[in-house]
């Protein structure tokens, strides 16, 4: 009976020092360390020669995780499971987390390389100041298309000429509701950011009509079909388009002249942030003029850095179609944060369009 005993006090004993254990173990790898960060950033949005070249720098080991949406990205950040400690989501979102309190102040003293964003990209309504948000890549949404699959009259300065007849079974659209309602809204023109259920009918009315010319609403698969001259017009982002361009030069690509959307990507530093230090060092690094170049080359978007584009291509820089000038750009809007109510309908308005389609 004693030895039972003393074996049942052995074995509990043995079950706390473990339990004690696997605590402090996990602990330990949740408090974050100097010498480690994680990014959270959008799919192909980074030169990966950046990230060993930060690594090697600094001495911070990177660990780099994907999103494929701001919403995704926001959810993942709210429910606190994951330290990231620099995240890259766009302005609409920044203004939800700064709501919610998920976001840590950035420390302008650490960011020294601020000094080469154009004024143009900073003091923006969804953060003024740069209190908690640094300029990372923006675009703008529109229409690559190859001429050579196409009637010749169709220039898509307008989005009305998605609506012509020849377009039958040969557009496809970016599986998204901002994107694919803001189109609907811009064709008969209103604001991407309507609050307002009769004016929504009526661009989800006119998107209805646009389905004989739809072959699909899809995601990144759109990217091989126009480079491979397997698909003839797409409703995309300039950067994605800007990537087609360069391995298919008969491409080409336009923003209508009604208007469309112009998004500003920018890091910021998450609440689950382990290494803020580290933090501000990636941010600082990333906006060094020569690794921003390097970047934008890579990437495709636009860059706001006017440092960096003293080292870029002067026909990428002078080009409108992804650099537009300042007159187009009074024609584009930026996505305001709808709220959870609004946001829901936009979605419910986009399923419906796609239920159309079958």
């Amino acid at each position: 009976m004693r030895d039972l005993l003393q074996a049942t006090i052995a074995i509990i004993i043995v079950c706390a020092l473990l339990f004690v254990a696997v605590n402090q173990m996990e602990s330990s790898g949740s408090s974050g360390s100097k010498d480690s960060l994680t990014i959270y950033n959008w799919g192909e949005y980074i030169d990966p020669e950046l990230i060993d070249k930060f690594e090697e720098e600094t001495g911070i080991k990177v660990t780099y995780e994907t999103f494929d949406s701001n919403e995704a990205m926001m959810t993942k950040i709210e429910q606190g499971g994951s330290a990231y400690d620099v995240a890259v989501p766009s302005e609409y979102t920044i203004e939800s987390m700064k709501e919610k309190n998920l976001l840590i102040p950035i420390d302008h003293a650490l960011v020294p390389n601020l000094q080469y964003i154009h004024e143009d990209f900073l003091d923006l309504a969804f953060d003024k100041g740069n209190e908690y948000s640094i300029p990372y890549f923006w675009g703008t949404v529109g229409i690559v298309y190859n001429p050579n699959l196409i009637a010749d009259h169709l220039t898509f300065e307008s989005w009305e000429d998605l609506w012509d007849p020849s377009l039958k079974e040969k557009v496809f659209l970016v599986d998204s509701s901002r994107e694919v309602i803001g189109m609907g809204l811009n064709s008969i023109r209103q604001s991407l950011n309507v609050k307002d259920d009769v004016l929504l009918r009526e661009a989800t009315d006119k998107l209805i009509s646009l389905t004989p010319n739809v072959k699909a609403v899809i995601g990144d698969e759109i990217t091989p079909l126009m480079v491979n001259n397997e698909a003839a017009v797409a409703l995309t982002w300039s950067g994605q388009a800007a990537d087609m361009l360069w391995e298919n030069e008969e491409l080409d690509f336009a923003t209508p002249y009604e208007g469309s959307n112009i998004f500003f990507d920018n890091m910021i530093i998450p609440k689950t942030s382990k290494n803020v230090e580290g933090a501000h060092k990636f941010i600082n690094f990333m906006l060094d003029p020569e690794n921003a170049a390097q970047n934008a080359d890579y990437v495709g978007y636009s860059s706001p850095n006017f440092a960096a584009w003293e080292l870029m291509d002067e026909e990428v820089i002078g080009d409108e179609r992804f650099y537009p000038s300042n007159e187009q750009r009074d024609t584009l809007e930026v996505y305001e944060n709808l709220g959870l109510e609004w946001l829901g309908k936009y979605n419910e308005y986009f399923l419906e369009f796609k239920m159309s389609l079958k």
